[in-house]
């Protein structure tokens, strides 16, 4: 996931639902009330255990369903994934915020864009997709990227990264003071233009800590709605004997650990535009990012 991919922005397919809704036993984090009403209902997505919508991890113990791809990298006791998981809420976003955020995207995407199928912002780096490359927009275009963006927009960035990381702690049961945003974590927006460069090919199947070493937790951010917006572009877990998907809706979230329990692609946008921001967790400290800021 980020500029420069083979195999980045993502999504997943098809599965069923089991809701449930239960009260989070973990006290290291605090909830914003608001958030903690509306607290919702988990998709069951295959061999992983399944998380109901940012409520609970439960007394899980061992190592079961973790791969090797941490053990390459330092842990963190506390929050280094100790066990497979998935979840997804509805709830946690509302649609204002999302359609909210998405203006953010299509404001710095009018910059540029790529030639091919998918085009990344990246307001953390400054990376842009421009034609077949990518260019850094607060270098690019300097003082005029104070007439694109504003305060708002930056604050709203803030606000929403915030309530995904206290999702993602409330339902693995750690802290969120304990995760640290990671790169890359950049919005992405893909259409059937036809793939130019390696770049575009954002269909391969991909593991996040393989491709990222320092991504612990993955969480997208849904923008645009499935067969409204855009046709294909589902997010596809891909599993043994039967893969599980999850179709994108404006303000859905969905996290998962980000080692090869989780391997997954997205399927290709057949038509219209499907927008989306990827927010990268680390649980070590030395690979944390800042927010971005507009001055």
């Amino acid at each position: 996931m980020a500029p420069q991919r083979r195999g980045a922005p993502k999504a997943p397919e098809g599965s069923g639902a089991a809701e449930r809704r239960r009260q989070s036993s973990t006290k290291s984090i605090r909830v914003p009330r608001d958030v903690r009403k509306k607290w919702l209902r988990a998709a069951v997505l295959g061999s992983c255990t399944v998380l109901a919508a940012c409520l609970f991890w439960g007394s899980l113990g061992g190592d079961e369903g973790i791969t090797e791809d941490y053990d390459s990298h330092r842990r963190f006791e506390g929050c280094s994934p100790r066990k497979c998981g998935r979840g997804i809420s509805d709830a946690v976003i509302t649609r204002d915020e999302a359609r909210r955020i998405r203006s953010i995207a299509e404001k710095g995407l009018s910059l540029g864009g790529s030639d091919g199928g998918a085009s990344i912002l990246d307001l953390h780096s400054g990376a842009l997709s421009v034609g077949k490359h990518f260019v850094n927009l607060y270098r690019y275009f300097g003082d005029k990227i104070q007439t694109i963006f504003s305060e708002e927009d930056f604050q709203l960035y803030r606000d929403v990264r915030q309530k995904v990381q206290l999702a993602i702690a409330q339902a693995f049961g750690i802290s969120a003071s304990s995760l640290h945003l990671t790169k890359p974590t950049f919005f992405s927006r893909i259409n059937s233009t036809e793939a130019r460069t390696a770049h575009d090919e954002y269909w391969h199947a991909h593991v996040d800590k393989v491709t990222y070493g320092s991504f612990d937790y993955t969480s997208l951010l849904y923008l645009s709605d499935y067969l409204d917006d855009f046709g294909g572009g589902r997010f596809v877990f891909m599993e043994e004997g039967a893969n599980k998907t999850v179709e994108p809706r404006a303000g859905r979230v969905s996290f998962f650990t980000s080692g090869s329990e989780n391997l997954h692609r997205v399927e290709k946008v057949h038509w219209g535009t499907r927008y989306a921001i990827t927010i990268a967790f680390t649980c070590n400290p030395d690979h944390g990012i800042s927010d971005p800021t507009l001055t």
